[in-house]
């Protein structure tokens, strides 16, 4: 399990007493982005293509807390940009815990072991470090355009770890990627002690760099889950709901839910999602009260929600699911307890796959051992 009890109780507390009130859209994490800059430019990030001067401002730690007021969600999520970047990020840490809120510091760990070392902060069940890794060294390395990040990364979740810190991984996953890679990249982390591990597929972000590699079918998204997710180890541990991993896997359907994760940053609230940027207003209620919902999510028609699968806007569904019949709590358990999700044909699948060319080369199309790969040969699909 990767979710420590006292959060679990807190999360389906909250979800029941929203659902006991009649409240069908509620929020369940607040993205709260204190800053957009980064000292990564990852090929694949739509999060970081803004004009010099907006890239050096910061919420102040006052606007952090009235956002996370204001919303009431249980959960507090810090992406960005980097938050170890943010001049005043122990103190926006230290209010959060002060409130109670089950905190998930996302960061690529480059700055984590100097702060850790520094005392910025302190162990607490509300506080857990969600280090981005995009799998083992060299595709991890290649994901974020800068070699050395892995080895820098395990220097940082390896001391907070032995600091007593609450630790998971954040892997967004590409076409091409190597599930039989995945799978030992699943190994690495728990080797390292985290505490969970959480996968998505990459979101087409307009402004991204790299556009060549988004998974863009639902189907060979599926698959690829299917291989990476079946058949898995005991040891490992997921910091997700049961659900949306068979969601990925394609044993599920949901509609998105984009209010379950409404994002707050330098702009206001953005509407509707963190993914998608189609305006922003000056208030939570605002932004549950004028977003034109319907508009959104795959049954809509809206293109840019067709593919989409992350967990921002389908893990919210599937929690939701599972608080809101007897059916989505067993499905739960079920998942959680007996399920070992063996499945014979995705086994064959990755045999199939380990004979096939991957990394970074071969994404790129380039010579791998004599032999010129094109990108879409290596798509993670029988």
């Amino acid at each position: 399990m990767g979710v420590p009890i006292s959060q679990m109780w807190t999360v389906a507390s909250y979800v029941v007493g929203q659902r006991l009130r009649g409240n069908k859209r509620y929020p369940l994490v607040l993205m709260l982005e204190p800053l957009l800059r980064c000292n990564l430019a990852c090929a694949g990030c739509g999060k970081i293509q803004y004009p010099a001067h907006i890239l050096k401002r910061d919420l102040t730690p006052e606007q952090c807390f009235a956002a996370t007021e204001e919303c009431g969600a249980p959960m507090v999520s810090l992406p960005g940009g980097e938050p170890l970047l943010h001049p005043q990020i122990r103190e926006i840490v230290e209010g959060l815990v002060a409130r109670r809120k089950y905190i998930y510091l996302c960061t690529n760990a480059l700055l984590l072991k100097e702060k850790l070392e520094a005392g910025w902060f302190t162990p607490s069940k509300y506080l857990t470090f969600s280090v981005h890794m995009d799998g083992q060294q060299e595709h991890h390395d290649f994901s974020v355009c800068r070699d050395g990040t892995y080895e820098k990364a395990v220097e940082g979740i390896r001391l907070a770890v032995e600091m007593g810190f609450r630790v998971t991984t954040n892997t967004t996953l590409f076409d091409g990627a190597d599930p039989n890679s995945c799978r030992a990249f699943f190994d690495e982390m728990m080797d390292l002690g985290v505490e969970g591990m959480m996968v998505s597929p990459g979101y087409a972000y307009p402004k991204a760099p790299d556009q060549s590699h988004f998974l863009a079918e639902r189907k060979r998204t599926n698959r690829l889950f299917e291989m990476i997710l079946s058949n898995r180890k005991k040891r490992w541990r997921f910091n997700q709901s049961a659900l949306f991993l068979e969601f990925l896997m394609g044993k599920r359907e949901y509609e998105c839910l984009p209010w379950g994760s409404p994002t707050f940053n330098l702009f206001g609230w953005q509407k509707p999602c963190y993914l998608l940027q189609d305006g922003y207003v000056d208030t939570f209620k605002e932004l549950m009260r004028t977003t034109e919902w319907e508009g959104y999510g795959r049954a809509s028609g809206n293109t840019d929600c067709q593919q989409c699968m992350v967990h921002c806007g389908y893990e919210p569904s599937a929690v939701d699911h599972t608080f809101s019949s007897l059916g989505g709590l067993w499905g739960t358990v079920k998942a959680m307890v007996f399920d070992a999700n063996a499945n014979p044909g995705a086994a064959r699948r990755l045999e199939e796959e380990a004979e096939k060319p991957h990394g970074p080369a071969a994404m790129l199309g380039l010579t791998v051992e004599g032999k010129t790969v094109e990108a879409e040969e290596t798509v993670g699909a029988a």
